[in-house]
């Protein structure tokens, strides 16, 4: 068996939003491979349902992973999907450019949303730094959670193919 350059690390539990729950709405800048501005969760929700997919940071190779995934898998032709992480504005781009990613993703230096969502991740051995913990949130037009996974350990993927299958209900 191959030695992990990284550790397996179990996370705590969360209370994040479950499916048939309401989403939190949020508004952060939204960046597209050319520019951002300020948008509202709820402002996407008025046109169809959306997938909001929170990843590490840019640069980490679960954020890279995740978002071959989404563009491997085609879901932005089905439905809008959008990302969300601690990584700037500019960052996104760098990212999107890089991954040919075919969506927009949210910009949260913070990490506010994560803690409206109840998904922070406090980063071992950075003190003061926290991100979102993976996670996936599949919302239908009128903000009820029709799918919810959250990471229980870093690093930790979705079973893409569940992700699709609630794609295909909406």
């Amino acid at each position: 068996m191959a030695e992990l350059d990284f550790e397996v690390v179990e996370l705590d539990e969360t209370d994040h939003p479950a499916e048939g729950d309401e989403a939190p709405d949020f508004t952060r800048p939204l960046v597209d491979s050319e520019q951002w501005h300020d948008v509202a969760l709820s402002e996407l929700l008025d046109e169809g349902p959306v997938v909001l997919v929170f990843h590490s940071m840019d640069g980490a190779f679960p954020a890279t992973y995740a978002w071959n995934e989404v563009r491997d898998r085609g879901w932005t032709d089905e439905v809008t999907v959008v990302g969300c992480s601690i990584s700037t504005p500019y960052e996104h781009k760098r990212l999107i450019a890089e991954r040919g990613i075919d969506a927009r993703l949210f910009s949260d230096p913070q990490n506010g949303v994560a803690e409206q969502y109840g998904i922070v991740n406090d980063l071992d051995g950075m003190r003061g730094v926290a991100e979102p913990r993976p996670a996936v949130f599949v919302i239908g037009d009128d903000r009820t959670i029709e799918y919810a996974w959250v990471a229980s350990e870093w690093p930790d993927f979705p079973e893409y193919d569940d992700v699709e299958a609630a794609i295909g209900a909406l």
